[in-house]
Order: structure tokens, then sequence, then C-alpha cells
């Protein structure tokens, strides 16, 4: 008996849709949106907050600061960058002007609820064994809760629709910090996170 065919799978977000995207107003005064990038087999997937200065500018996520610093911690953690898939929660930089510096603006609600359409898309694309929620609007965004209490979910990993989320610090929360103590510490936190859903995603899948 001839097997089934499996239905094709969803593709992910082409730039040419996050770009045209006019759900929340963002759009206006971005460069550019950020889809997100890596391997459509990835069993891991990680999801920031929303693109910064230099991803608005080059069109690509997690290439800035915190992105060199995210690759550290990734490699810390016996993971390669081109082997996970990496995205925000809103694809659109939220900036305010300071003299001629562009500063981050934390996405309000409605502006996660809006962009929600792209994230759920990239899951269902690549199907992650583990997500990584990297800060609270992350989480929030991943879990679908509008409030969540980043400290408390870095407890323990939780399950959503099958695949395991892991939470932990977004590195620009390690860049901010003010001493080498606090700085290690969370690059540290982060680093024991990547490290779990390495494990998570090595073990079978549960569905």
């Amino acid at each position: 008996m001839p097997r089934r065919a499996e239905p094709p799978r969803e593709a992910v977000p082409a730039r040419e849709q996050v770009n045209a995207c006019r759900r929340c107003p963002l759009w206006h005064d971005a460069t550019q949106g950020v889809p997100g990038a890596g391997p459509a087999s990835a069993k891991v997937m990680l999801v920031g907050e929303q693109p910064g200065n230099e991803e608005d500018l080059q069109g690509e996520p997690f290439v800035g600061p915190a992105g060199r610093l995210l690759g550290e911690a990734l490699a810390r953690a016996g993971l390669e960058r081109d082997d996970v898939y990496v995205t925000n929660a809103v694809k659109h930089f939220k900036f305010q002007m300071r003299g001629k510096r562009r500063l981050h603006k934390t996405p309000g609600q409605l502006e996660v609820e809006a962009c929600s359409i792209w994230l759920e898309q990239e899951i269902h694309a690549i199907e992650p064994a583990v997500i990584v929620a990297l800060g609270a609007t992350a989480a929030s965004a991943v879990l679908g809760k509008k409030r969540v209490a980043l400290s408390t979910l870095m407890d323990a990993p939780v399950e959503k629709e099958g695949r395991m989320v892991v939470a932990t610090y977004h590195p620009s929360f390690v860049l901010r910090q003010r001493s080498e103590e606090s700085r290690r510490a969370a690059f540290e936190r982060i680093v024991a996170s990547l490290r779990q859903a390495a494990r998570l995603a090595a073990g079978p899948r549960r569905r």
C-alpha cells in the first residue's frame, strides 16, 4: 500500500511579506522589516524581542552587539549559529530619537499581538523541538500570554503545543549590566539555558 503523502510544510515569511506588513504602525519609521533566518530543519528556535538598530539597517536578525554576544553564548553551549533559527517577536524596529541616535523602545502588547501572525508562521514552518525565548517580551509572544514573569519561567522549561519552551535573558540584558560580576552571571545564565535547550532538542519529540 503506497504511503500517504504528507502535506507540504508552511513556508517561513518572505522578506517581501514582512516589509509589506501594515498590521501596526512600526513599519512607518523603520528602515525595513526583519524576518527570521536559519535552516528549515532547525530543532532549536531562538526568539528575541525585536530588531535593533543594526538589524534594522542590515535586514538580518541578531547582527548587532547583542547578536554577537548571542553567538558567543551559542558557541559556549555547543550550538552552531548556522544550525539554529533566529527571529524576533516583533519584526520592525521600535525606537525613539535621542539627538541623532535611535534608541530601543520596548514594543507594546498591541504591536506584539499584531506581529504574532509572522511568529506563528515561522513556528509552524520550522517545527522546532525547542523554542528559547530571550526576554519577557519574547516569552509572552511565544506562550501567548499578555504578561509573564521571566524569573519564574527560567526555573524550568514549559511545554507549549508539543514543544518545549526555555526562557532566559535577552543578550541585551547582559550588555546593560553595570558590573563585570553581573554581566558574567547573566551571560552564564543564557549559556546554561542554551545548553538545556540543546539537551531537550536531542531527546525524543513530545508530540
